[in-house]
């Protein structure tokens, strides 16, 4: 057997229990990988694993092509496959109904799929910059050409074509609102493209894109798989068993596996992952309605518009069908002005203003201090599990603060213009 690097044999997590509804089996579909009486799952730290006392069961991985300990409870060194991290991807394997693979980040598990599709050309929108960040570096050594998503007659001038990658973010960020993957599939796959998906923003209780013909999924899991703010993750899903295992050695050489820790809070946080998302798009379909009614007068003058799926009305056709749980909670306040979006935030209580999105406490973001290509009068806002009418009281003062500041600062500037002009009018005749 010649290979660049050992192969590794081993089996992807089965989906189990996909009979129960999903907050049940985030909770037991990892059940049987328990190897203690802990109710709670322990955290393994462990980077290293023995190898069995019986040399008979000793098998050279190179003689065999297989795993010298086969099964999921056995492992041998971190960076290959943990318990903690076991038990997550055994999870996200059920609750998403595909095989799943942890990564050390969203990006890494961006970057991971690109050197595992290899595409010449992608097709690919706004979103997210730190995709197009990978993509950039991807290019230096593949010479890996972007193309507008949007512009199918481009697709066709760049030649998209079998093994090419069409990748759609849905909801897309910073602004919340939603793309028609069925027809993103169609168009990729008669062209004999790969449909990816980024669905960071739409966690599996609001979106199945494999249902709408994805052939790859990939999540962000530091925002809503994690919850909390507090772990960094990167998932990709497949549903081809030999992606899986590709992958899987890919990732041992690349070396963007979690570490053991975020393994458990991120096991943690899955278990009320559906609770969390459901009261946060229910919460952010709250704000978003209020919003852009502009029932009161402060939000008329201070706002100029919002984006969210919730607010696509010609499009609820396809969408309400891809995403019948709700339309996701993050969404994006356009302000009158720059200046206001900037000094926004500092009038808020009840949100941080942060970067990332999906913990538990909501956060709004003046986007320029992140992203240099966002209108500068662009608010991204990720609603947290908070009481909605809460946020829209701390909305409302903080638009009322800015409007009364504003005024202030009016007033003071025309009492300086009548100084001037006065102090001119003395300076001209008594010259």
């Amino acid at each position: 057997m010649s290979h660049d690097h050992d192969i590794i044999d081993v089996e992807p997590p089965k989906p189990v229990m996909t009979s129960y509804n999903p907050s049940t089996i985030a909770i037991h579909a990892d059940d049987h990988l328990a190897a203690t009486i802990d109710v709670a799952p322990p955290m393994h730290v462990s980077t290293t694993f023995r190898y069995s006392r019986n040399p008979d069961e000793l098998i050279p991985v190179n003689d065999e092509d297989t795993n010298p300990n086969p099964t999921h409870d056995a492992h041998i060194y971190s960076r290959l496959s943990a318990p903690t991290t076991t038990r997550l991807e055994t999870a996200l394997s059920s609750i998403m109904n595909a095989h799943c693979l942890t990564y050390s980040s969203g990006l890494s598990a961006f970057h991971a799929l690109l050197i595992h599709l290899n595409p010449r050309r992608i097709a690919i929108g706004a979103g997210y910059h730190g995709c197009h960040g990978v993509i950039s570096i991807v290019s230096k050594l593949s010479g890996l050409q972007k193309v507008d998503l949007h512009d199918l007659a481009a697709w066709d001038a760049a030649g998209i074509t079998k093994g090419d990658v069409v990748h759609v973010e849905t909801p897309l960020n910073p602004t919340g609102e939603a793309s028609n993957l069925a027809w993103f599939a169609e168009e990729a796959h008669k062209r004999g493209a790969i449909l990816t998906v980024d669905a960071t923003f739409a966690p599996p209780s609001l979106l199945d894109p494999f249902k709408w013909g994805a052939d790859a999924v990939m999540h962000s899991g530091t925002k809503y798989l994690g919850g909390h703010s507090d772990m960094l993750c990167g998932v990709l899903a497949v549903q081809r068993e030999d992606w899986w295992k590709a992958l899987y050695n890919e990732r041992i050489c690349l070396g963007s596996v979690m570490g053991s820790f975020e393994g458990w809070l991120g096991l943690r946080s899955l278990r009320t992952m559906e609770l969390r998302v459901s009261r946060q798009s229910a919460s952010a379909g709250a704000l978003v309605e209020w919003l852009d009614s502009a029932a009161d007068e402060s939000v008329k003058k201070a706002v100029h518009k919002i984006q969210h799926a919730s607010l696509q009305k010609a499009d609820m056709g396809w969408l309400k069908q891809q995403m019948p749980n709700g339309f996701g909670p993050v969404f994006a306040i356009w302000m009158a002005n720059e200046d206001m979006a900037r000094r926004l935030p500092s009038k808020l209580r009840l949100f941080h203003h942060a970067t990332s999105l999906g913990g538990v406490e909501s956060l709004i973001e003046w986007r320029r201090m992140s992203d240099e290509h966002v209108d500068p009068r662009v608010l991204r806002v990720s609603v947290g599990i908070e009481d909605w009418r809460d946020l829209k009281e701390d909305l409302l003062n903080g638009f009322n603060e800015l409007l009364k500041e504003g005024q202030k600062n009016g007033t003071e500037q025309k009492g300086e213009d009548r100084k001037l002009g006065g102090a001119m009018h003395k300076q001209i005749y008594t010259n």
